[in-house]
């Protein structure tokens, strides 16, 4: 392209170029490029002049050449597919008629940074910078899948989409993109699916007060998302599914403060991965279900309020639960598991309690597991559970034992006392005493010499018979309670 074929808006650009100076159509900085479309012919540039700046456009000795505009209306499309940009590209407040294609072009930097525009194609895109769409509003499509960015990506207050509208593409596609530091991303709007999924960011994923629109489907999709320290998410607003099945995040998946809606199916999606620490705090109710099922998990902070009715838990670990509660608090959650009873989830809990010395907690997790167990049994299982319950609590309410010992005792007593079982041999028979003679036949470990002594008859025979049986149930009972008790000192 010649030089006399530019207009003189096009000229200042040409000029500025090889100079790496900028140029700012702008009339005032509070300009708003949604009403680029009626900008005039002294503030437009066609996209193939800008083309032929970037692949081939003059430099000058001593001088870093660089396109720096602001404030433009960019006519056609600008077409760097497959190109090789040795200069940053900087398109600011911008408004572009037709979305750039960069599809495997190799830029220095790419800032796009509070622009306007119907779309943007950079699949495949290598930068050896930044790429930034900061506070940019795009209605199509953002793509940026398989794009190798040795930088980082600033999607901060971006506008992805049009309200009110789902459509079938994502609106911003990062899937098996690899990320050489953040993806920068708070306050993000996105009116459509955000797609992460196989993405690599070697540092932290920022999406504190993004606000993510795709009722009745995935809103984020990150699966096998693989990040090198964080996912922040504080604040976080959806309409739709939370897909983060397989990711591996080191360090903090922090949903604090954030309000997660998918009524119809599930809200958060975490089934297989690998978190050090998953934060709810302060979090709304969940509307939907939540799937944590094979999740491993260092720490989970969840509020028991936070929990929905619906939750696949099964063969989620965590060593630590916070914030520490009584285990009344946490029981009602492992009722709301959709595949009925199962018997690892109170395993887990148990653990967690006992990781933090609560050790009568995680005896409140054993009992509930079994009282639950007792609900899938036959009848005549169940009729046998309720009795060790009602009497040990299944051996973990050992002091409950001890009253049914004092009841016993106390029965015993007066009933011998008010008839008093005859002497085997009357001549060598010790003075008979009621509260001896019922210790003797509750305590098996004890002989104070009573029962050999004596030989009840008839209903106090079977009396005795009751005392026997019952003492080594209960005696065993509260043995096992005290060695459990000198174990955990």
């Amino acid at each position: 392209m010649e030089i006399t074929d530019l207009t003189p808006a096009e000229r200042r650009v040409w000029e500025a170029f090889p100079l790496g100076e900028g140029v700012d159509f702008r009339e005032g900085e509070d300009e708003d490029p949604t009403e680029g479309a009626s900008w005039g012919p002294e503030r437009t540039l066609r996209a193939e002049v800008l083309r032929a700046l970037l692949l081939d456009g003059p430099e000058r000795d001593g001088r870093i050449a660089g396109l720096k505009v602001r404030g433009a209306r960019i006519t056609g499309r600008l077409d760097l597919k497959y190109g090789t940009v040795g200069h940053p590209v900087r398109l600011r407040f911008c408004h572009f008629e037709e979305a750039p294609d960069l599809y495997g072009a190799q830029v220095v930097a790419l800032v796009l940074s509070d622009s306007v525009l119907p779309g943007l194609t950079a699949g495949n895109l290598r930068a050896e910078g930044v790429v930034r769409i900061t506070c940019c509003r795009v209605t199509g499509p953002v793509r940026l899948a398989g794009a190798k960015l040795s930088g980082a990506l600033f999607a901060n207050g971006a506008r992805l989409g049009s309200p009110g509208e789902v459509p079938e593409e994502a609106v911003l596609q990062l899937n098996h993109a690899e990320v050489g530091t953040d993806v920068w991303a708070p306050g993000l709007v996105a009116h459509g699916k955000v797609h992460l999924n196989g993405a690599v960011v070697r540092g932290h994923v920022n999406l504190n007060d993004a606000e993510l629109y795709a009722p009745g489907g995935t809103a984020l999709h990150a699966e096998v998302l693989t990040v090198g320290t964080d996912l922040h998410a504080m604040r976080l607003r959806t309409r739709g599914r939370v897909n983060l099945s397989g990711a591996r995040i080191p360090r903090q998946l922090n949903l604090a403060y954030a309000r997660l809606s998918n009524p119809d199916g599930q809200a958060l999606r975490a089934s297989s991965s690998v978190v050090g620490e998953l934060w709810l705090r302060e979090a709304a109710p969940i509307e939907g279900a939540v799937n944590l099922r094979g999740a491993q998990l260092e720490l989970l902070h969840v509020p028991p309020e936070v929990w929905p009715d619906r939750v696949r838990i099964d063969g989620c670990s965590y060593r630590v639960l916070t914030p520490h509660l009584p285990a009344e608090r946490r029981l009602p959650l492992l009722e709301r598991e959709e595949l009925g009873y199962l018997p690892y989830p109170y395993e887990q809990l148990t653990t967690a309690y006992r990781t933090v010395g609560d050790d009568a907690a995680a005896r409140t997790v054993q009992l509930a597991k079994l009282r639950r167990h007792r609900r899938t049994l036959p009848r005549y299982a169940r009729l046998w559970g309720y009795v060790q319950d009602a009497a040990v609590g299944y051996g973990f309410r050992p002091m409950r034992a001890a009253g049914w010992l004092l009841v016993l005792l106390c029965t015993g007593t007066l009933a011998f006392a008010v008839h008093r079982p005859p002497a085997l041999k009357p001549s060598e028979a010790p003075e008979f005493n009621p509260l001896f003679y019922t210790l003797d036949l509750l305590l098996p470990i004890i002989d104070f010499g009573q029962e050999s002594a004596y030989a009840p008859r008839g209903w106090y025979q079977w009396l005795s018979y009751v005392l026997i049986a019952t003492g080594w149930v209960l005696a065993t009972t509260i043995a096992a309670g005290v060695t459990r008790s000198l174990n955990r000192q």
